[in-house]
Order: structure tokens, then sequence, then C-alpha cells
């Protein structure tokens, strides 16, 4: 079977199916009392320099990586960063893309640099949480809610650029100690939520009119993904925006105004 037919998350099973990779169903990994995750950015995949600067780029991986750390209740403690560049590409560029890494005041301790055809940035982040809800624990009648609205990153790739990703270190910590299950929202509301309800064998309903917009965006803009708000399973919502709830069953069921809707998601290899 080829990536394109398995996609990532089929992939994923059969590396844990084979026992080759343990415990990767969560945005970080429990690591003697650390938290740890990784994400990379490829040149061409997630990022064109027409849509973004050198420093934007730096903070976007910073960002993404933090999210997941945010989505495991984690104070951050540092970044190590792997970086493949081009032999052409110029030192202020780099040193532009360090202050990008830097900007969310969590420090750079260590990585690797290589000569690459194209620019590609992998980033660490290491964290300590006192409680990781992970995606299993959502039961039938938890709250589902988000920290903040959707559809900023859809909205402003219409307009040709990337929109600037939030930080939710805070939320996450506060969310933490309540919620059944949490993760960031990065493929697509619908797809996060699969996350949850295949992990914690329940169904999701999420009610699309209660879900809070940014300026400009479309309820097609939700499926776009890369919006890093979380996206908790809670019985105490905190505050935050309740956009559905977990029931007995399986999957994930879209209304609008009481009619089913279907929202695209971002799918890896496919």
């Amino acid at each position: 079977m080829r990536l394109d037919e398995a996609g990532e998350l089929g992939l994923l099973a059969e590396l844990e199916r084979r026992g080759l990779a343990h415990g990767i169903e969560n945005d970080a990994a429990q690591i003697d009392g650390l938290v740890v995750t990784q994400d990379a950015l490829v040149e061409g995949v997630h990022f064109r320099f027409d849509l973004l600067s050198w420093r934007e780029l730096g903070f976007r991986a910073a960002a993404a990586n933090l999210s997941d750390l945010a989505a495991s209740g984690a104070e951050p403690l540092a970044l190590v960063v792997a970086l493949g560049l081009p032999a052409a590409t110029r030192v202020e560029d780099v040193v532009d893309l360090y202050e990008g890494l830097n900007e969310p005041g969590v420090p750079v301790r260590g990585g690797d640099t290589t000569r690459a055809r194209s620019v590609f940035l992998s980033v660490t982040a290491v964290g300590r949480s006192e409680r990781v809800p992970g995606r299993a624990g959502a039961r039938p009648g938890d709250h589902l809610v988000v920290t903040g609205p959707l559809g900023a990153a859809g909205a402003a790739f219409r307009e040709g650029r990337l929109a600037r990703p939030p930080l939710r270190l805070e939320e996450g910590r506060r969310l933490a100690q309540v919620a059944s299950a949490m993760l960031d929202v990065s493929d697509g509301l619908a797809t996060d939520a699969a996350h949850i309800a295949r992990r914690s064998e329940c169904r999701v309903a999420i009610e699309l009119e209660r879900v809070p917009l940014a300026p400009g965006a479309t309820i097609d803009d939700v499926g776009f993904g890369e919006d890093y708000e979380l996206l908790a399973a809670t019985p105490d919502p905190l505050g935050f925006a309740t956009i559905g709830r977990c029931e007995e069953g399986s999957g994930v069921g879209l209304t609008l105004r009481g009619e089913p809707v279907e929202l695209a998601g971002w799918e890896h290899f496919r």
C-alpha cells in the first residue's frame, strides 16, 4: 500500500500495530516527567517565501510546536532546532529566522544544521506538565470547547497570506486541570475532532453556528486547519466557547442550524 492510499493516520496505525512506535496518538510524548513534541515545516509543502518572511517562518515553527505543548497543559522549557538550507542562503536570513524562533520567549538550546536543496525546519519543543489530558478521555456529557476563533488561517490563505499563529499556553494550562481530552486545531476542526472521537470511543457532535469565526472567515475556512486554537472535551467549559458535546456513539457529526454539513480537512500524503 502506498502512502497516498494509507494516509498519515493509516501509516501511524500500522506502525503502532507492528510495535514500531508507541504512544504516538497524542500531540506530545511524555518521557520521564517531560513533555516532548516535534514538528517540521518544509518549503513548498508548509510554506512559501512569497507568503511570509524568514522571521515569520521562525515564529511559525516555534508556535506550531508550542501549540502542541499547550494542548498538553505544559510549561515550555526549550526548543531544539534542525535546519536544512541551500548553501546560497544569506546569513542575515538565518539570523532573522532565529529571531522569529526566539520571539515567543522560549530559549533555543541546540539542534543541527545541514545543506539541503530547499529549506526545511524541524523544531522539537520540550516542556513539563502536571497533567496531560491526551485524546482518549472524552466522555458522553462533556462540553466541546475552543479557546478562540477559527478560520483565520483559511481566510488569510484566500487573501494570499499566512495568518500569524496564536499562542495558547496559559489557556492550555487552565484547561488541562479539568479537560477529559484536548488537542490543537492544526488539521481542521472536523479532522481534529475525529481524533478525539476515535481515541475516546465516543461521538462528537458540533453545531457549526456556535463556532466563533475569525474576521473575514467562513465556515468552510474552519476546515483549512492551522488555526492552532485548542479544542477540548471537558465537564467544565471554564468560560470558553462551547461548540458541541460528546455523546454515546462514534464519529463526528457536524450540523449548521440543524442540517448536516461536511467539512474538508488537511490529510498528509493525500
